[in-house]
C-alpha cells in the first residue's frame, strides 16, 4: 500500500535457530552468521518459530540519531514466513499498523470513525485509542493476532491478564452508555473464521463471550508483502458465537508434552516396570468435567498415585499441558492422529478402558519444533464452525 508510513530500513532475511527467551532470539544470517535478535513478542509462537523458519529482521537505530543502537541485541524481528504467509510479530507497531488503516479508512467497522487520541486513560486501564464517530466517543483495543491455521484465526496463544482487563473494564463502559470496541488484526489473508483461544486461555474467552453485548467485537484480516508493508485486501472475519460457546466448556482433552533426559526404567501400576529411553513423550487424556482441574492435578507434585500417568509424572524432568477444549470426548481420535506421525509407545499406557493400544506416544525430538504435530494440534483446536 502506498504511504504505508513504518520505515524498517533494510529488512534482512534470517534462520531461525532458537529461542533463548521471551524476547531474545537466536538466528543465521549472511552465510551462517550466528546473531542474537530482539523479538518484540511475548506470544508462545510455537508453530510460527519452528527451526530453519525464515525471520524477516532489520538493525535497530537508536531514536533521534542516525547511528545503530548500541545494546545488547542490534537486530530486531519483524516477521516470520509460515508457508506462503508473511506474518508481522512486531506487537509494539500492531497501533501503528492500526492507526493507518484507520486514517485511510480501511477498516470496515470504522470507516466513519477518526482519531482524537492515541494511548487516552481512563479509569485504571489505559486504552490505544479515542476516536470520534458520528459526534461520539469510541474507545478502541487492539490486539495482534499471529495464530491461525485450517481458516480459523484464534487470540491469545498465551494466558493474557491484561487482556482481559481490558475487555471487563471496556465492557463496563458498554453498560454505563460509552461506545467501545476492540478489534483483533489477525495477519493472514488465508483465514475465514475468528474466535477467541479458549482452549489457551479460558478466562479470556469467557469474559469476551460475556461482554459481547456491551461492546463491539471485530477482527479484520490483513495481509504483508514481503517489503513488509499491507497487501491492498483488508477482509473482515466471521466470529461464529454459537460455535465458540458451545465448545468454550470447561471440559474436552489434553495433551501432556513430557521430556525425559536420561533412559530409566519405572514401575508404572500393573503394568509392571517399563523402560522409558530419553526424549519427549506425549500422552493423551480427557476430563469432561472440570478439565482445568485435572491439568492442575497432573502438573502438582504432590498427588495420590492413581492412573498410569501419575507414576511416569514423577519421573520426568518437564511438563507442557496443552488443553484441547470440545464438547465431545475425542481422546482417541486424538491418539490416531499421533500416531501417524510418532511412535506409539508401550501398550495399554492409559488405554485400558478403550480399543486404543496406547494413549503415550514418544519422539526423540521436541514435538514442538515439529510442524507435523502442530498440523494435529491445530486440527483439533481450531475445527471449522
Amino acid at each position: 500500500m502506498r504511504n504505508f508510513p513504518i520505515y524498517f530500513g533494510e529488512i534482512i532475511k534470517a534462520k531461525f535457530l532458537k529461542r533463548e527467551n521471551r524476547f531474545i532470539v537466536t538466528c543465521s544470517i549472511h552465510h551462517n552468521k550466528t546473531i542474537k535478535a530482539h523479538l518484540p513478542n511475548p506470544g508462545r509462537l510455537w508453530e510460527l518459530l519452528l527451526p530453519n523458519s525464515t525471520l524477516f529482521i532489520s538493525l535497530c537505530r537508536m531514536r533521534n540519531t542516525t547511528s545503530y543502537a548500541a545494546r545488547k541485541t542490534q537486530y530486531t524481528v519483524l516477521a516470520v514466513q509460515k508457508d506462503s504467509s508473511i506474518v508481522f510479530l512486531h506487537t509494539q507497531l500492531t497501533n501503528k499498523v492500526a492507526k493507518y488503516l484507520i486514517e485511510e479508512k480501511l477498516l470496515p467497522p470504522l470507516t466513519d470513525a477518526d482519531i482524537v487520541k492515541e494511548e487516552i486513560s481512563r479509569g485504571n486501564s489505559r486504552f490505544d485509542f479515542l476516536l470520534n464517530e458520528n459526534q461520539q466517543d469510541h474507545y478502541l483495543e487492539v490486539k495482534s493476532c499471529t495464530l491461525f491455521g485450517n481458516d480459523v484465526a484464534m487470540f491469545p496463544d498465551a494466558i493474557t491478564e491484561r487482556g482481559k482487563k481490558h475487555i471487563l473494564e471496556l465492557a463496563q463502559m458498554g453498560k454505563n452508555g460509552v461506545k467501545c470496541s476492540i478489534l483483533f488484526l489477525v495477519h493472514c489473508l488465508d483465514v475465514k473464521w475468528f474466535m477467541p483461544d479458549f482452549h489457551t486461555d479460558y478466562d479470556f474467552s469467557i469474559a469476551l463471550i460475556k461482554s459481547r453485548n456491551y461492546l463491539n467485537i471485530a477482527a479484520v484480516a490483513i495481509g504483508w508483502n514481503p517489503d513488509l508493508t499491507i497487501s491492498e485486501t483488508i477482509k473482515p472475519l466471521e466470529i461464529p458465537w454459537g460455535h465458540i460457546e458451545k465448545e468454550a466448556k470447561d471440559k474436552g482433552s489434553y495433551l501432556l508434552i513430557l521430556r525425559v533426559d536420561k533412559k530409566r526404567r519405572i514401575t508404572i501400576g500393573k503394568l509392571g516396570q517399563l523402560e522409558f529411553n530419553k526424549g519427549c513423550y506425549i500422552y493423551v487424556g480427557s476430563a469432561m468435567n472440570s478439565l482445568r482441574s485435572r491439568i492442575e492435578r497432573h502438573v502438582r507434585k504432590r498427588k495420590k498415585v492413581y492412573w498410569h500417568i501419575d507414576y511416569l509424572l514423577n519421573n520426568v524432568e518437564k511438563i507442557i499441558p496443552i488443553p484441547i477444549r470440545s464438547s465431545k470426548r475425542i481422546e482417541c481420535e486424538i491418539a490416531t492422529a499421533l500416531s501417524t506421525i510418532m511412535n506409539q509407545s508401550h501398550p495399554g499406557f492409559g488405554s485400558s478402558d478403550c480399543r486404543c493400544p496406547t494413549h503415550l506416544f514418544y519422539t526423540r525430538d521436541n514435538p514442538l519444533d515439529m510442524k507435523s504435530f502442530h498440523a494435529v494440534l491445530q486440527g483439533f483446536r481450531m475445527g471449522h464452525p
